[in-house]
């Protein structure tokens, strides 16, 4: 009988007992992990692309006097309530993605990223109104009928789309090799 010779198996065992570590992670964390650093970059794109307001102001006797700050609808993208944004004592975008809530439907998983700012949507999409119509708070004369909107959550979700696949294969060969290193 012919002599076939001899085998070191220790490496395919090491490979097995990584891939059986591999198969016992958890998923879900990495997800929620991913699904909240994508809702921070999206936090991070669109609340410098969010307009400032002048803020209103009150005339007394010929003087100007701010009576509230502008920056309310930036600010707003990390408030819970319009009267939080007002305050200005907001986290900053990474903390609050990190306390975000997060929905799992199927596979997928939801985090929901909304700013509670009543007139959010009219800043984002544009919005109609009367011309000749005179309005204190400025100080002017309306002249346009439409006002074009500015679409910063759109135009910051679409650049995230584009960055979504890197991101996800960086993050998923980080976590492939912790857990081969790591075993």
């Amino acid at each position: 009988m012919a002599k076939w010779g001899t085998c070191d198996f220790s490496e395919i065992e090491k490979l097995q007992k990584q891939f059986e570590k591999l198969s016992k992670v958890d998923i879900d964390r990495f997800c929620q992990e991913v699904a909240k650093e994508l809702a921070a970059r999206l936090l991070s794109k669109v609340i410098p692309r969010t307009p400032v307001g002048q803020g209103s102001f009150e005339v007394i006797k010929g003087k100007r006097y701010t009576i509230k700050n502008g920056g309310t609808l930036r600010r707003g993208w990390t408030a819970n309530t319009e009267a939080e944004a007002e305050g200005g004592a907001v986290p900053d975008a990474t903390t609050y993605a990190k306390s975000l809530r997060i929905a799992r439907m199927g596979n997928n998983y939801i985090i929901i990223v909304e700013n509670p700012v009543k007139y959010a949507s009219y800043v984002e999409y544009g919005h109609r109104q009367e011309p000749g119509r005179y309005v204190p708070a400025i100080g002017k004369r309306l002249k346009a009928s439409w006002v074009e909107g500015k679409y910063m959550l759109t135009i910051s979700e679409k650049e995230l789309e584009s960055e979504i696949p890197a991101l996800l294969e960086r993050k998923m060969k980080k976590y492939i090799e912790e857990c081969f290193n790591n075993g």
